[in-house]
């Protein structure tokens, strides 16, 4: 069995403390990326445009989530706000004629200095007062963003994003898009999987625990607290920006809208708080499962097996994927991410018989 931990021995701190020490992690690993830099090779331009580049998106802004919600503990019901304001920064730069590159740093960078505002305010609340204090937040910049013309152009208006090179190369056709989403996607997840060994990291982690426990051994909570805001809001400000000139490729007030933070804490919840492999599944799964059930349901619809009325299917699906995100968290109430982690370690002692905690 090649996906075993027997006989794997580290002479080296640096190679017990590597990101996969163990072989198998690292040729999966290695087949994935290798499978997702040959994908413009592999599919068609319809699934790569309408699939897997959302995907990979929606993936960086789960993870630049689950480094709030599930590294430092705090609730966060406004983060498409944040993936507005970056967007709207980026398209506004690069129309003053900013290089694209500083135009997402700027984007970056403002939706940081925005989200540790209302982070700051938000500090002396916890729970259901917190959720509260950033659904203001998603209001309030909805309301900005519609009711000032300078920065959407209107309630009904598009922003075009305008043509822009990256590092000297032309980010037009589908493919350079694709690549672009793709890297970005990786770099948040190497930083997500290396924050979590770092002080920051475990300071993020303590006060997720206990905040009083973790003030007593000298972790500040008001400071990494405000980090934590900040840091996740300025990976969320990026996101937006790619999101917007490599999807959407316009930017209109409805693509940012609270039902789209809903989706994203449903990605965080049901891929696992706190897991990068967790922010690809439950990105994956609230993507990709409402179009696969759709056309099912579609293609049942259509056959002479079954009588299903209109208004049926176009609730069924929905029904369904309801249904099924309840059954997932019933079954394994922490996400995706454990599912795979407990697969994994069955197969690391396969085939002897072991109990899991």
């Amino acid at each position: 069995m090649f996906y075993r931990q027997s006989g794997v021995y580290h002479t080296r701190y640096a190679a017990d403390r590597a990101l996969w020490p163990i072989p198998a992690d690292r040729w999966q690993v290695l087949a994935l990326a290798a499978l997702a830099l040959a994908a413009p090779l592999l599919v068609s331009s319809l699934y790569l445009g309408s699939y897997l580049m959302p995907w990979m998106i929606w993936t960086a802004a789960a993870l630049s989530l689950s480094l709030l919600m599930g590294l430092a503990g705090q609730l966060h019901f406004g983060f498409a706000a944040v993936m507005a304001m970056g967007a709207y920064t980026s398209v506004h730069l690069v129309r003053a004629g900013v290089p694209f590159e500083l135009a997402l740093l700027g984007a970056g960078l403002f939706a940081a200095v925005i989200g540790t505002v209302f982070g700051a305010a938000a500090l002396r609340v916890k729970g259901l007062y917190l959720v509260m204090a950033t659904l203001a937040m998603q209001y309030l910049v909805d309301w900005v963003i519609v009711n000032v013309p300078a920065i959407s152009g209107g309630a009904q208006a598009t922003l075009r994003t305008p043509q822009v090179r990256f590092l000297g190369l032309p980010i037009q056709d589908l493919t350079s898009r694709y690549y672009l989403a793709l890297g970005w996607t990786l770099l948040v997840t190497l930083f997500f999987l290396n924050v979590k060994r770092t002080s920051f990291g475990r300071a993020l982690i303590a006060i997720r625990d206990k905040d009083f426990a973790a003030a007593v051994i000298g972790v500040d909570p008001f400071r990494y607290k405000l980090l934590a805001f900040m840091t996740s809001s300025f990976l969320g400000g990026v996101t937006g920006a790619v999101l917007a000139f490599c999807y959407y490729r316009a930017v209109t007030p409805e693509q940012f809208s609270f039902n789209v933070s809903i989706q994203l804490v449903a990605m965080v919840l049901v891929g696992g708080l706190g897991s990068a492999v967790g922010g690809y599944l439950g990105a994956g799964f609230v993507l990709i499962v409402p179009i696969v059930l759709t056309n099912l349901i579609a293609t049942l619809g259509a056959s002479q097996w079954i009588d299903i009325s209109q208004n049926m299917m176009a609730h069924l699906p929905l029904i369904f994927y309801g249904a099924m995100i309840i059954g997932f968290l019933l079954w394994e109430p922490l996400g995706l991410a454990k599912i795979y982690d407990n697969t994994r370690k069955y197969f690391l002692v396969w085939p002897f018989r072991h109990s899991r905690s």
